[in-house]
């Protein structure tokens, strides 16, 4: 598993006016744009780990997924920033947010116009059950066309577990009954094979490196009492356990499908 690169945001281009925590396009000193989501949002940095995660799962599993980078943030963009909201949250995300690629020209998948593969439609699927990702509806795809391919973005709404924390382990044995709104149920008639294949590929270990790109600084954001590998720990025991129970969550899945066609 490699290492997140790192940039500097060295322009504020334009707020992404979508949902209520004010992503922005921004250039960083690589010389590329990116979707930057604010530590200093609503959902603060439980957010952007449920991004990383969600986004590094996908990338390993073979899903496209726009490269993740942490993009560090310095306090001059918001004494020139006129939007006082903006302002802020500017003010508020100072050092290290997370900053997704910004593929230009994408449009947002539209389930009416694209057609997906059983296959893809059924990893996408399977991640978000293990994900309990309640975000990937038809209100709300979160996934984009670009250069007719299909591509995943915005997995902060994941791992919702993280908001109420002292209950994650009943809640990582939790059947994941929003899977019945997944936009791409209808489609995933593979998901025994995708069950069984991806159980094979995501190992304890892989998640363990992945749950390892998390920065401690954002792990220990609201917590006084715990380590940052306290904090680490839980998200890959959380994850390893959902990966434990996948044969219930595809059964839910299917009963959830079948109800559909």
């Amino acid at each position: 598993m490699q290492n997140l690169r790192t940039v500097n945001i060295t322009r504020y281009v334009t707020p992404l006016r979508e949902g209520g925590s004010l992503p922005a396009i921004v250039e960083a000193d690589d010389g590329f744009l990116y979707v930057l989501k604010f530590r200093g949002a609503g959902q603060g940095v439980k957010a952007l780990i449920a991004e990383l995660i969600g986004g590094e799962l996908a990338r390993f599993l073979g899903i496209k997924m726009p490269e993740i980078v942490f993009a560090t943030l310095d306090d001059s963009f918001s004494k020139t920033e006129p939007d006082e909201e903006i302002q802020d949250l500017l003010q508020a995300s100072v050092g290290l947010n997370l900053g997704i690629h910004y593929l230009s020209g994408s449009i947002t998948f539209d389930p009416v116009v694209s057609q997906v593969s059983p296959l893809l439609a059924s990893q996408i699927v399977w991640l978000d059950c293990i994900l309990t990702n309640v975000d990937r509806t038809f209100r709300n795809t979160n996934m984009l066309m670009w250069h007719k391919e299909l591509w995943l973005i915005d997995h902060g709404a994941s791992l919702y577990f993280h908001h109420s924390w002292d209950s994650w382990q009943s809640q990582a044995e939790r059947p994941f009954a929003a899977i019945k709104d997944h936009v791409l149920l209808p489609k995933a008639s593979e998901l025994d094979a995708v069950n069984e294949a991806f159980k094979q590929k995501l190992t304890p270990e892989i998640i363990g490196d992945i749950t390892g790109l998390i920065p401690d600084e954002w792990l220990l954001a609201d917590t006084y009492d715990e380590t940052a590998e306290d904090r680490r720990a839980v998200y890959t025991q959380f994850l390893v356990k959902r990966l434990e129970i996948s044969d219930l969550l595809v059964k839910e899945a299917q009963n959830a499908r079948e109800s559909l066609i």
